[in-house]
C-alpha cells in the first residue's frame, strides 16, 4: 500500500488561478460542448464513485441516478467552495472532501468506479495517484478519464515543454501541458479500453479542447464484473 502521510491533505492553493477557473467553466460548459461531454463521460455509471479533482462540481450534474454515491476529491480551497455548492444542488449524495489524489482518506476497494477530468496534468506524483486510485477500486471497477495530453507533432509538443518549463504551472495552478495520460494509466497497472481523441463522445459536430483523450481504463489483469 502506497505511503500517504507525506503529502498533506488541503494544502494545495491557488488562489488566482481558481477564481479565474471557476469563471471559465461554465462559459467552457456552455459554449465549447464540455457539458455534453461531461455527460457521456459518466453516462452508465452505477454504485458508489470517486472523482478525482473535482474543481467546481461542474461534473456534479451529470451524473446519473444509478449512482448511490459520489466522494469529490478537491485539495484547492476556493474551488472546494464552489464544488460545496454544487453538491447542494446535485440530483445524488456528494461528499465533497479535502484531500489530495496522491492520498485519499479512504478504504481499499470502496468504490465501484472512479472519474479523472483534467486533473492529471496539475497532481504532484502522477503515478502515485493511480495508484492510490487502483487501490480505492473495487474488483471489476472502472476508471473514466478526460485528460489532456502532449501533441502528437513536434512542433506544438516543444512548445508544450517550453511552457512547462517556465510559467505554465505557475499561471495555471500546477498544470502540465505535455504530459502523457494515455502512458501513465496503463503504467499504473491498467488496461485502456475505448478512448478518443480530439472530439467529443457521442457529438462529434463539435471539435474537444486541443490534444485531448476521453475514454475508460479498468486495472489489468481484472475481468470480473461488478
Amino acid at each position: 500500500m502506497p505511503q500517504r502521510s507525506k503529502v498533506a491533505r488541503g494544502a494545495v492553493h491557488h488562489p488566482v488561478f481558481a477564481h479565474w477557473y471557476a469563471r471559465y467553466a461554465p462559459f467552457a460548459d456552455r459554449h465549447a460542448g464540455l457539458a455534453d461531454l461531461r455527460r457521456d463521460l459518466l453516462a452508465g455509471l452505477s454504485g458508489r464513485v470517486i472523482e478525482i479533482g473535482a474543481g467546481t462540481g461542474a461534473n456534479f450534474p451529470h451524473y446519473p441516478g444509478t449512482v448511490s454515491e459520489v466522494v469529490a476529491i478537491e485539495p484547492e480551497r476556493t474551488l472546494r467552495r464552489r464544488a460545496l455548492t454544487e453538491a447542494a444542488r446535485a440530483g445524488i449524495p456528494v461528499d465533497v472532501v479535502p484531500a489530495t489524489a496522491e492520498a485519499l482518506p479512504v478504504k481499499s476497494e470502496a468504490f465501484d468506479a472512479a472519474v479523472l477530468s483534467l486533473v492529471l496534468c496539475s497532481v504532484r506524483d502522477v503515478q502515485r495517484a493511480l495508484s492510490e486510485l487502483r487501490r480505492v477500486l473495487r474488483p471489476g471497477g472502472e476508471l473514466r478519464f478526460f485528460e489532456h495530453e502532449r501533441s502528437r507533432r513536434n512542433g506544438p509538443a516543444t512548445l508544450q515543454r517550453a511552457l512547462d518549463r517556465s510559467v505554465w504551472p505557475l499561471l495555471m495552478g500546477n498544470c502540465h501541458l505535455s504530459r502523457d495520460p494515455l502512458g501513465a494509466i496503463r503504467a499504473a497497472g491498467f488496461e485502456v479500453g475505448a478512448f478518443r481523441r480530439g472530439r467529443l463522445l457521442g457529438h462529434g459536430a463539435k471539435p474537444a479542447p486541443p490534444w485531448t483523450v476521453v475514454g475508460v481504463a479498468r486495472p489489468a489483469g481484472d475481468h470480473r464484473e461488478r
